[in-house]
C-alpha cells in the first residue's frame, strides 16, 4: 500500500503547475472547432473510420469535440498541461521567419516538432490505443495552433500577449484580438461561420509526407506578423484594422483545415 504522505508531494506539485501561467490560447474554442470541421470535410473515408473509433467513448467523439482539449490540460491534467505548453507555439520573428530546429525548438519543445512527433505517433500501429488518442488530439489542436499568425511571432512581445489594444470599447491584447475578438465580432455562429469558410479558395498544398512541413506551415503565419501593417500604430483599433486583417485570419483558419486533413489522411492510411 501506498502511505498517504508519499502521495503529497505530487499533489502539491500538480497544484503548483496549475497556479503558472500558460501561454494564450490559440483561435479560442471557435477558431479550433471551425479548423476541425473544415478538416473532416476532406478526410479520405479510411481516415474517418480510424477517427471515429480512436474517439469511441470520447464525451464528444468528433475532431471538432477534442478540437480544444490541448488549451483544457491545464484544468484536468496540470503536470501533462507544463510539459506541453511550449508545443503550443514557435518565436521565429526575430530570424526573418526563417526556423531552424536547434535554434527555435531546443528539445523539441515547439509546434513544429511537436506536431512531427505526434504525428508519427499517431500514425504508428504498434502504439496503444491511448497513445494514439492523445496524439490525435494533440495533432488536431496544434495544426490550428500553427496557423494562428502570432504562435509563430515575436519572442519579445510574447506573441502578441505585451501589445494592449482597445477594441469595441474594450481592453484586450493583440494575441487575443487575433484568437477570438476579431471572429466573435461578426456575430457569426459556429454553422454560419463554417459555411462562410468553406466557400473561400482552398489553399493548394504540397505533397504531404510525414513528418508533416510544420516548419512551412510556421514560416508562412510568420510572414503575416511581420508584414508592415499588422501591429496596430494606435492602442485603440480603428474598425479598419479588422476589416483588413479579418479576412487573412479567415484564410489562415482555411488553411488550417486543409493541412489537418492532410496529416490525418497521410498518418491514418489514405492518400
Amino acid at each position: 500500500m501506498v502511505r498517504p504522505l508519499l502521495l503529497v508531494p505530487a499533489f502539491l506539485l500538480a497544484v503548483a503547475l496549475a497556479l503558472l501561467p500558460l501561454p494564450a490560447h490559440a483561435w479560442g474554442p471557435l477558431g479550433h472547432r471551425l479548423v476541425a470541421l473544415l478538416a473532416w470535410d476532406d478526410l479520405t473515408p479510411q481516415a474517418r473510420r480510424q477517427v471515429e473509433v480512436l474517439l469511441r467513448g470520447e464525451q464528444d467523439p468528433t475532431l471538432a469535440g477534442i478540437a480544444s482539449w490541448a488549451d483544457d490540460l491545464r484544468k484536468h491534467d496540470p503536470v501533462l498541461g507544463r510539459t506541453s505548453a511550449r508545443w503550443h507555439f514557435v518565436n521565429i520573428g526575430e530570424h526573418d521567419c526563417a526556423y531552424e530546429q536547434v535554434r527555435d525548438c531546443p528539445g523539441g519543445n515547439c509546434v513544429v516538432e511537436a506536431i512531427r512527433t505526434q504525428a508519427a505517433i499517431l500514425a504508428d500501429p504498434e502504439r496503444t490505443h491511448a497513445e494514439r488518442l492523445q496524439a490525435l488530439k494533440f495533432v488536431v489542436h496544434f495544426v490550428g495552433d500553427v496557423h494562428q499568425p502570432l504562435h509563430a511571432g515575436y519572442a519579445h512581445d510574447k506573441g502578441g500577449n505585451d501589445v494592449q489594444v482597445n477594441f469595441d470599447g474594450q481592453g484586450t491584447n493583440l494575441h487575443t484580438l487575433w484568437d477570438s475578438r476579431m471572429l466573435v465580432s461578426t456575430g457569426r455562429g459556429e454553422q454560419a461561420y463554417l459555411a462562410h469558410l468553406r466557400t473561400l479558395p482552398r489553399p493548394a498544398l504540397a505533397a504531404m509526407v510525414l513528418p508533416p512541413p510544420a516548419a512551412v506551415w510556421a514560416e508562412q503565419s510568420c510572414r503575416v506578423v511581420t508584414r508592415p501593417d499588422f501591429y496596430p500604430r494606435r492602442a485603440k483599433l480603428e474598425q479598419a484594422y479588422v476589416d483588413k486583417h479579418l479576412p487573412i485570419a479567415e484564410r489562415q483558419l482555411r488553411a488550417g483545415g486543409v493541412a489537418l486533413a492532410a496529416v490525418l489522411n497521410k498518418a491514418l492510411g489514405g492518400r
